[in-house]
């Protein structure tokens, strides 16, 4: 059991998003996890929030993240490291690599010590879906990748908010694509053209431990979350956005929350070297990177798109 803070301010019980066997949060996700349910509450009481203009509060961001001479160098990077993963009773270990040339091309490779079904690769090239080994065609009306799947790329199903359902080949290149997004809001707080986003202000999330301006984000086919920025450090501390819940079903979408955590320097620049998903009040996820290398030449095979 926990204790979380109402938009009166007042002590509310609630029970820890881990248990037994699960993962730990981290100061940054607890912080988050009292911002959140007041934004909504500070959001919905005044109305529409004024407008602010959010260039004011990116470029605080990638200042904290590095500065914009730095972060508009990036053209290439590749991340190693470790998921642990909830299935059904289980955490399951993935070792993975992330390979990305920005803006449109990104994979990430992903394999289970403990199983012989081998790697699996998911990401984007273009409007070209990657995904070794290549899945069965879906049936029509199905959204989403086959069961057992590779995991979401960056500890995120995908919430449409509404959108109509889109042909099973061009959703699962969307999927992908804000997959990696969630990620590389918390690298670099910006639109890549791969999946261009807005950010509008939307408010102000407080805790005792301190405030956290909240930006909307808007891209294609009803990509919607909302970022939080911590205003102590400016540095992003979490994605959220109403998705599935687990198992993929077709219920009510639930509260879907991306945590970046443990940032650290990379080559002059500050990058989140642990993430924790969690779906509703569960975390499901949790991912710890162990190096970044910024612009390193990268295979272009691992790019090809295999029909």
């Amino acid at each position: 059991m926990g204790t979380r803070f109402d938009a009166r301010g007042e002590a509310v019980t609630m029970v820890q998003p881990v248990s037994s066997g699960r993962l730990p949060a981290c100061r940054v996700a607890l912080l988050v996890t009292l911002l959140l349910p007041v934004v909504a509450a500070t959001v919905s009481e005044q109305g529409e929030p004024p407008a602010i203009d959010v260039k004011p509060m990116l470029a605080a961001a990638r200042e904290a993240l590095g500065g914009e001479t730095r972060l508009s160098g990036v053209k290439t990077f590749v991340a190693t490291g470790r998921t642990r993963q909830i299935q059904g009773d289980n955490l399951v270990p993935i070792e993975f690599e992330i390979s990305c040339e920005l803006p449109d091309k990104c994979i990430r490779r992903d394999e289970i010590p403990a199983r012989e079904s081998g790697p699996t690769t998911i990401g984007f090239n273009g409007n070209d879906l990657i995904q070794i080994p290549i899945p069965p065609a879906l049936p029509a009306g199905r959204i989403g990748p086959p069961p057992g799947g590779p995991p979401a790329v960056a500890g995120a199903p995908s919430g449409r908010g509404g959108a109509p359902p889109a042909q099973p080949a061009a959703r699962r290149v969307a999927t992908t694509k804000e997959d990696f997004a969630r990620l590389w809001l918390g690298m670099f707080a910006a639109s890549f053209t791969s999946l261009p986003v807005t950010f509008t202000y939307a408010g102000t999330a407080e805790a005792p431990q301190g405030q956290a301006d909240v930006l909307e984000v808007k891209g294609p086919e009803n990509f919607i979350a909302r970022l939080f920025l911590f205003r102590e450090t400016h540095l992003p501390v979490m994605l959220s956005w109403q998705g599935p819940g687990p198992g993929r079903g077709a219920g009510a979408p639930v509260e879907n929350r991306l945590f970046y955590a443990d940032y650290r320097d990379v080559d002059g620049m500050k990058f989140p070297f642990r993430l924790r998903r969690a779906v509703g009040a569960d975390t499901v996820e949790e991912t710890t990177f162990d190096r970044f290398r910024i612009n390193a030449r990268i295979d272009p095979r691992k790019f090809e798109v295999r029909k």
